[in-house]
């Protein structure tokens, strides 16, 4: 019996020599994808090693998860046994990744013949050593690779000058060469494909504006329809936005109806709040009658899409006591011991007009069928963004499920989480598949909240599952900042939401600067939530015009398009913010300089990196400040800067390089 068969066969894998550990990026150990937009790379690092000097190889193996074949690309060492490989993802469909490396015997060998024929050595055994390993490749390799490879083994087992031979079996050429036929027999395969989800550009990037359909109309009381909201689509698209989100358009039920400022008892004319869908007329499959029927919204939808807008819809899981669901499938509730169903509470806010979707009932399965019905009604009349109300309050098992189903027809889709909760859960959204989420910038207020959240999100492992959208206000949400600050505060806070966020929104109203709270609270007083609110949009001190600026200074640079290349810099006042955004190669650089204090001036001086940026320490270069149109010459690393928040409480620049001299500055003019 030969020593194998007696003691057991060793399962071959466990004597594979190179250990491959600490693969980044990845999201739990690999339990969720990481996410990505088309177009976008995916740069992999990971630790690898082996016992002993040999030098190793590796690859990057990735793949559409519609393609049987992998493809690769060669990962490079860096310092410290780590390596890195970088692939770009090209369809708007799930990719997978994993790792291959190996014992790279010839490169070894190559090693070992140049240092010791340097040191002066015989190295007419390495040379036979060599000949075999090109033999190797050369049964590995197709014509007329095999040709050539063959006679170069056979030059270097010939008699010919040992330095000629060495310098044969060191050129580059054949280095290459035997690059494209490794001997792969005996190589470590990382134990996962890891997952990315890829995503349209949308997911990333795009400027939203909330607006109710029903404020749309001719009058104070009277309810907008769908065809009025389509006329007001032009005033949004002037301002640049790239979504426009409609709160639920659902019926709305009448029991336990809210009237203004959420009183419990609403008048026979109050419409009540969108959030309490359903009644007789439908559920979450139908339109509010007075928006018109669903053949209006399509044109609505029709008329976005003319206007360059995309329409989000709220998706909201409730009912109010009079949606069908609650006739048609109690067993979907939660009910108390006297068999009623009770309304929604969050301490100390109550909510009387919606009931709650019990996801632990035993009838969970149909209900989750349903729901995705739902979002694939909407998806199939050309809704591709959906902004989901209050996800935290749902299993994430079923977000998980229901937007990887959604997106099985709808790969396009886009879901934005109302998550305004404890962060572990806001990232647990985010792992179960959310594109973005609304996030807790709406309260950070001074440089130091600004500086280290900002930082938290886009420089940890956070960037690579959930991504931030900055809404400025909500109808929920009116910030003490803009009820005090005046006009100035509205302004700072757009250019720092448009230019820290590569996604970011305003509800309406704030152009107009509205900013009449409850006292005490940040509820808005009249709020839209509850009653049909009428403006006059034409307003004098609206900030249109400031807006559609700051929106076209957005799309004409790539940098603000997305939160990588994003850093805080130095400045010397801590009521000014300084930070900038670049691409990759740095051909489009913004600087952004703002004014926390929306009532009083402040100057100081800002330190522009610039080893980061290529910038010479004596060099001249122009910033241009997109919003006042003002250029300067700056020079070197501290700079001064004057922000009047009665003018102006921030300045965007596009940095120019190569500026020598005041010629070159009147060129850039």
């Amino acid at each position: 019996m030969d020593h194998a068969a007696q003691h057991g066969k060793i399962d071959p894998n466990i004597a594979r020599r190179v250990w491959i550990e600490n693969v980044q990026p990845t999201v739990d150990a690999g339990r969720f994808p990481i996410k990505r937009c088309v177009g976008e790379d995916v740069l992999v690092t990971a630790d690898i090693f082996a016992d002993g000097h040999d030098l190793l190889a590796a690859v990057l193996r990735y793949r559409p998860v519609s393609e049987a074949a992998w493809q690769e690309v060669p990962m490079e060492p860096r310092v410290n046994d780590a390596w890195a490989g970088r692939f770009s993802v090209e369809r708007l469909e799930p990719y997978e990744y994993t790792i291959e490396a190996w014992v790279d015997h010839f490169a070894s060998w190559q090693d070992e013949v140049r240092k010791k024929y340097q040191a002066g050595q015989d190295v007419e055994s390495e040379l036979l050593e060599g000949a075999a390993l090109i033999e190797g490749a050369a049964g590995r390799a197709v014509v007329p690779d095999h040709g050539w490879l063959t006679e170069i083994a056979f030059l270097l087992k010939s008699q010919a000058v040992q330095g000629e031979r060495v310098e044969r079996g060191l050129s580059p050429d054949l280095t290459a060469l035997m690059n494209r036929y490794p001997d792969r027999s005996q190589s470590s395969h990382y134990p996962q494909a890891l997952q990315v989800i890829v995503e349209r550009i949308r997911a990333r990037y795009g400027a939203w504006y909330e607006m109710f359909p029903r404020s749309t109309g001719s009058g104070p009381k009277q309810s907008g329809t769908f065809r009025d909201a389509a006329r007001h689509l032009s005033y949004i698209a002037e301002m640049g936005f790239d979504v426009v989100y409609l709160p639920p358009i659902h019926p709305i039920g009448l029991t336990h109806r809210k009237g203004p400022n959420n009183t419990l008892a609403a008048g026979p004319d109050d419409p009540g709040s969108p959030w309490a869908i359903g009644g007789p007329e439908g559920g979450h499959k139908a339109v509010h009658p007075d928006l018109g029927t669903l053949e209006d919204f399509d044109f609505f939808v029709a008329e976005a899409s003319r206007h360059g807008l995309e329409v989000a819809l709220d998706i909201a899981f409730q009912c109010s006591p009079d949606h069908p669901y609650v006739r048609e499938h109690p067993e979907w509730f939660r009910h108390r011991p006297d068999g009623s169903i009770k309304y929604a509470e969050n301490p100390p806010k109550k909510y009387q007009d919606i009931y709650p979707l019990n996801f632990e009932s035993p009838a969970w399965e149909s209900l989750w069928h349903e729901l995705k019905d739902v979002i694939i009604f909407w998806a199939a009349r050309g809704v591709r963004v959906f902004r989901v109300d209050n996800p935290h309050t749902k299993p994430f098992c079923f977000w998980e499920w229901v937007i990887a189903e959604v997106r099985k027809s709808f790969p396009d889709a886009v879901f934005l989480a109302e998550a305004f909760t404890r962060p572990k859960i806001m990232h647990a959204l985010g792992k179960a598949g959310f594109s973005q989420s609304y996030t807790y910038f709406t309260w950070r207020n001074t440089k130091r909240e600004l500086t280290e959240y900002v930082t938290a999100l886009t420089r940890s492992g956070v960037r690579e599952f959930f991504r931030p959208n900055f809404f400025a206000n909500t109808p929920d949400i009116l910030p003490e900042f803009l009820q005090f600050g005046g006009r100035p505060a509205f302004l700072s806070r757009l250019v720092l939401a448009a230019t820290l966020g590569a996604s970011y929104g305003i509800y309406s109203g704030y152009e107009l600067c509205e900013n009449e709270a409850i006292p005490g609270t940040e509820e808005y007083h009249q709020s839209e939530k509850f009653q049909i609110r009428h403006r006059d949009w034409n307003r004098a001190e609206s900030l249109r015009e400031y807006i559609a600026l700051v929106n076209r200074i957005r799309r004409e640079n790539p940098a603000l398009h997305t939160s990588k290349g994003l850093d805080f810099y130095p400045v010397d006042n801590e009521q000014l913010l300084f930070f900038g955004k670049t691409t990759p190669n740095h051909d489009n650089i913004i600087l952004v300089v703002i004014n926390l204090d929306p009532h009083h001036m402040h100057d100081g001086w800002v330190e522009v990196p610039l080893e980061e940026l290529g910038i010479g320490p004596s060099e001249v270069y122009q910033v241009h400040d997109l919003i006042g149109e003002g250029r300067y010459l700056w020079q070197g690393r501290r700079n001064y800067v004057r922000l009047d928040p009665a003018e102006s409480p921030a300045q965007i620049y596009r940095l120019r390089r190569k500026v020598r001299s005041e010629r070159d500055f009147e060129y850039f003019m």
